[in-house]
């Protein structure tokens, strides 16, 4: 007998939505407070940002899966705060900084209302938008191998844990790595961690400060860079596995949350494209019209995760020098393997995607526009003249 939707979540799709909140949590959390800490966030400014982001993707998982009765799975922008991590800190800070996420989630607001938006973000060849990507994180995923030399007895364990339990399950191997990571901190204070004086997070409102450089170095390629590799992805993960609701209103949606996160600190809340599919597949709940009970109960666990995220950035704080730079850059190799592959995997596009990831790669900024910003120009400028010259 088929179940239908009621009003109850099925213990499937509560114990998908827990695995799906550790996975989507814990693989990308050290990633999200390098991003901060290169925005030039003080300790309350990153732990407010790290609850507003985690409520934030949780509670608009919540409200558009119940609402559209779709897996509707949200994220922070792990790419986005990627690009920040490898960004300069803007003039007049985190403040700058801030002003920037909300003109970045105001663009992705822009986006659902204003169709021809969203389809230009669209048109970026695909392999450009990955080389970019891929460019971005090449810094950062270099950072365990650089730490390996370093500081070989902080590193190695961190490297082993994730390439041994990668061998038998791939979901749980960073979870299982930020474990790793954790009792590295306690031995190497002596169990003697300070916890902070109260066990929740107290969330900060940063004063917003708008400067042209902050929008073309921050907010313009934090917009394009999530839009062309979370958003738009994550539509078509959902679509791949039959659900296909009406993208504007879910764009607007995520840019609206991003706005409110970001005058917590919280970079870009975004449609999640790995845990779509985990969300939207037969493991989630055999009956598809159930399944989105997985993405709203993985909303419900990453607000109970985000409500302690000053014990978790205290941790990070007193964790060894590199040690969280080694634990992003293991989180997102999947990631950067992922990208380059696609970047480099169509002959027609090798030549601009290589240029591409270099350019972005540089760390380049003119004219008050990032590197990420300057790779898909010159990566486009080559694709266009190639196709010239071959027509």
């Amino acid at each position: 007998m088929t179940e239908t939707p009621g009003p109850m979540p099925p213990a499937q799709t509560v114990s998908t939505g827990f695995v799906v909140a550790i996975v989507g949590f814990f693989s990308s959390f050290p990633i999200l407070l390098q991003g901060m800490d290169a925005m030039g966030a003080d300790h309350d400014q990153a732990a407010s940002g790290l609850m507003a982001a985690a409520l934030s993707m949780g509670i608009a998982g919540i409200f558009l899966s119940l609402w559209t009765k779709k897996p509707v799975s949200v994220a922070w922008s792990t790419p986005g705060a990627a690009l920040l991590a490898v960004s300069a800190t803007p003039q007049f800070g985190f403040e700058a900084a801030v002003g920037a996420f909300l003109i970045a989630g105001f663009m992705t607001v822009l986006a659902g209302i204003v169709r021809p938006i969203g389809r230009a973000i669209a048109l970026i060849p695909g392999p450009l938008a990955q080389a970019m990507l891929s460019g971005v994180l090449l810094s950062i995923c270099v950072v365990p191998f650089q730490a390996a030399a370093q500081d070989p007895w902080m590193a190695l364990p961190i490297i082993a844990t994730w390439f041994a339990i990668s061998r038998i399950n791939r979901l749980v191997a960073v979870p299982a790595t930020v474990l790793m990571a954790a009792l590295m901190v306690l031995f190497s204070t002596g169990f003697a961690v300070p916890l902070p004086d109260a066990p929740f997070t107290q969330l900060v409102v940063v004063r917003p400060v708008f400067t042209l450089d902050a929008t073309l170095g921050i907010a313009l390629p934090l917009f394009i860079v999530t839009m062309a590799t979370q958003n738009i992805p994550g539509l078509a993960v959902m679509r791949s596995y039959g659900y296909a609701p009406a993208p504007g209103p879910l764009l607007s949606a995520v840019g609206g949350a991003s706005m409110i996160s970001g005058l917590l600190g919280a970079p870009a809340t975004c449609l999640a494209a790995i845990t779509a599919a985990m969300c939207s597949n037969e493991d989630s709940h055999p009956n598809p019209a159930l399944r989105y009970w997985s993405a709203a109960m993985a909303g419900l666990f990453y607000c109970l995760l985000g409500i302690f995220a000053a014990i978790i950035t205290t941790f990070a704080a007193a964790a060894p020098p590199l040690l969280l730079g080694t634990l992003a850059g293991i989180a997102l190799l999947g990631v950067f393997a992922s990208s380059a592959l696609a970047a480099f995997d169509d002959a027609e596009y090798r030549e601009a995607a290589a240029i591409t990831f270099l350019i972005t790669a540089s760390g380049v900024s003119v004219f008050g526009l990032s590197a990420a910003v300057w790779g898909l120009i010159g990566g486009g400028i080559v694709q266009i003249v190639k196709r010239r010259s071959a027509g």
